[in-house]
């Protein structure tokens, strides 16, 4: 479920933070993750016309910018990274 839930943020960035909570959670799923991923599917069911338009002959210049700290959790050892994306001048993805 959380697959194609991913799938859909490319066009969906109103998704991106409750998708990504979740995953966090798919590996020990519980019924509140379960009702957690439901509710999603509700939101879409009921906002289907929504997402990111582009007409066919417009020029979209892609702007990214990305950081990461390799490692730098001094106890785990694990890496924190980010990202953002903006097409023209919007920020689309975080």
């Amino acid at each position: 479920m959380i697959g194609t839930l991913l799938y859909l943020t490319a066009s969906r960035p109103d998704l991106q933070f409750a998708i990504c909570m979740c995953a966090r959670y798919q590996a020990r799923r519980t019924k509140k993750y379960l009702h957690a991923v439901k509710r999603i599917f509700r939101y879409l069911r009921g906002t289907v016309n929504h997402g990111l338009w582009y007409p066919k002959d417009s020029s979209v210049a892609l702007t990214a910018f990305t950081d990461a700290d390799h490692a730098g959790c001094q106890d785990t050892r694990r890496s924190t990274s980010g990202s953002l994306q903006f097409p023209r001048d919007r920020l689309i993805s975080w």
